[in-house]
């Protein structure tokens, strides 16, 4: 089986297996602390009027929280069992959740092809991807934002991956919402930080704003709950 094809059998298996309750998820963090802290940093810089993707919306929990505020808000997954979980989840219909892989030229292309210039929202994924499949993620995002859009991209920092595999090599073992992540042969916190801006120009895109801010996770240790630092980068849409 090939790396791209394993990252999406082990994301299925995940999701399949994942509890369905608010907060069951390692990252599945209230929305108070996670994407409603990035809205401050990207709201007023994102055109009125177009709709916003959300790449790696795994159960929409974010996702949900973006619809209160974006008229058009598309959730993509990789994993139908994600996907699935975030239709559950929004009874009313909010946001559109798709299966889809934006890694994907021709899937980049269609949903822009359908929704025009467009916002991206994407939280944790870089990471999670096989290192050939990231340049042509964050392409995707060029190609969702066309010629108006902007993207926030927010990535787990290089240090974070240090905690968490300090935290898997724990002699008690890993903590219980970590421990399934590393059971699907999920790696955390892999992508170097210097090497994102480096994805974002290559994709022509333009860097407006970056930092750094702690990343919320719903597990707890003795020692209090696990906080990741992350780093964030407020991206423009590339000139045509």
């Amino acid at each position: 089986m090939d790396e791209g094809r394993a990252h999406e059998t082990a994301w299925q298996g995940f999701w399949s297996e994942a509890p369905g309750e608010a907060g069951g998820v390692f990252w599945d963090a209230d929305p108070a602390t996670t994407v409603a802290v990035h809205l401050t940093l990207f709201e007023s810089h994102f055109i009125g009027g177009l709709p916003l993707v959300d790449i790696g919306c795994g159960n929409g929990t974010q996702t949900r929280y973006l619809a209160r505020r974006f008229p058009r808000v598309v959730g993509t997954d990789l994993a139908p069992a994600a996907v699935a979980h975030a239709r559950r989840a929004d009874p009313a219909g909010t946001v559109d959740f798709r299966t889809a892989d934006m890694a994907d030229p021709a899937t980049a292309e269609q949903l822009h092809d359908e929704l025009g210039d467009a916002h991206v929202y994407m939280r944790g994924v870089l990471h999670q991807c096989p290192p050939e499949e990231r340049q042509p993620l964050v392409d995707g995002i060029a190609t969702l934002l066309g010629a108006r859009g902007r993207g926030f991209v927010v990535e787990p920092a290089e240090a974070a991956g240090a905690l968490l595999r300090g935290l898997a090599a724990a002699p008690t073992g890993p903590p219980a919402k970590l421990a399934p992540v590393l059971a699907h042969g999920i790696a955390p916190g892999e992508v170097p930080d210097a090497s994102v801006p480096v994805h974002v120009r290559a994709a022509g895109l333009g860097i407006l704003a970056r930092g750094d801010l702690p990343l919320t996770t719903t597990e707890t240790t003795e020692a209090g709950p696990i906080v990741l630092p992350s780093r964030w980068l407020l991206v423009t849409a590339r000139e045509r």
